[in-house]
This record gives C-alpha cells, sequence and structure tokens, in this order.
C-alpha cells in the first residue's frame, strides 16, 4: 500500500501495536462517548441517534428520497426502513410512492416533525459544550475525520 507523504517515517511497531495506539481504537472510544453523550441529549426529542441524523437530512432539505437519505448517511436500505418507519410511527415523517417513479420512496417531514427542529437547536449546543473544545478545534477535527473518511473509503 502507497502513503501520500513519504516524508513521515514509518510506525514503529511498539507504538502501534498496543491498544492505545491504535487510531482505530481512538475513533471507536470517541463514538462510545459521542454516542452516550447524544442519548442523553436526545431523550428529550425521543430520538435515537440514527434518526436524529435523518431528521438532520430532512430539515436540510424535506422530501429526499430513502436512497438519497441512505447516500447521506451511509446507510443501506435495510437499515434505514425500520429506522423511517419508527420515525413514521412516532408522526415525525410520511413514505409515499413517487409519481413518477414507483420504485423511489419520497420521505417527508410532518408538522410535529418540522416542529422538532426548534428543540433539537440544542443538541448541537450541548455537544460544543460538553467537548471541552473551541469552535475552531471542532472545526478541525471534523475536516481531519472527514479528510480521514475520505481516505479510508479509497481503499475499500
Amino acid at each position: 500500500m502507497n502513503r501520500k507523504d513519504t516524508n513521515t517515517k514509518p510506525i514503529q511497531s511498539d507504538d502501534f501495536f498496543q491498544l492505545d495506539g491504535q487510531l482505530c481504537f481512538a475513533l471507536y472510544s470517541a463514538n462510545l462517548a459521542m454516542n452516550k453523550l447524544y442519548r442523553r441529549l436526545l431523550a428529550e426529542l425521543n430520538l435515537t441517534y440514527p434518526q436524529y441524523l435523518a431528521m438532520l437530512v430532512l430539515w436540510e432539505r424535506d422530501g429526499v428520497t430513502v436512497s438519497e437519505l441512505g447516500e447521506r448517511l451511509f446507510l443501506d436500505s435495510a437499515t434505514l426502513t425500520p429506522l423511517l418507519k419508527r420515525l413514521q410511527a412516532a408522526g415525525l415523517v410520511t413514505r409515499r410512492r413517487g409519481t413518477e417513479d414507483e420504485r423511489q420512496v419520497l420521505i417527508e417531514l410532518t408538522d410535529d416533525g418540522r416542529n422538532l427542529q426548534d428543540k433539537a437547536k440544542a443538541v448541537p449546543e450541548g455537544v460544543f459544550c460538553a467537548s471541552e473544545c473551541n469552535i475552531e478545534q471542532l472545526r478541525a477535527i471534523k475536516h481531519d475525520l472527514e479528510t480521514l473518511r475520505a481516505s479510508l473509503i479509497r481503499h475499500i
């Protein structure tokens, strides 16, 4: 496997073959902490973290197809369909077949789903405060993670 930056020294085995030296463990454990925080922040909204992500997409652009939503969230339809059924049962979204292409299923917010956005605005603030980082640090972390994700996707 080729590395882009040939000026960096190779990873030393002593550093990399310990749990705390693993990038994957740092990401995994940070993700666990993030999910626990979101669980607490989202309890008031009666949303799970994946449901919250789906709602974020719909608040950005209502009326997306299931496939568009799946692409945005990196989820397949087998995972997304039960999630959307629960959002529909909660009265937050509707699902309907496309008029031009009946194979497409459109997801649209209900009034309750749109109204939930105001309450959800407290969630990012809660994450910001809990992170104990400033906004520039959080933007840098997000940028680095997006760069890492793009690189990894090219290799899978």
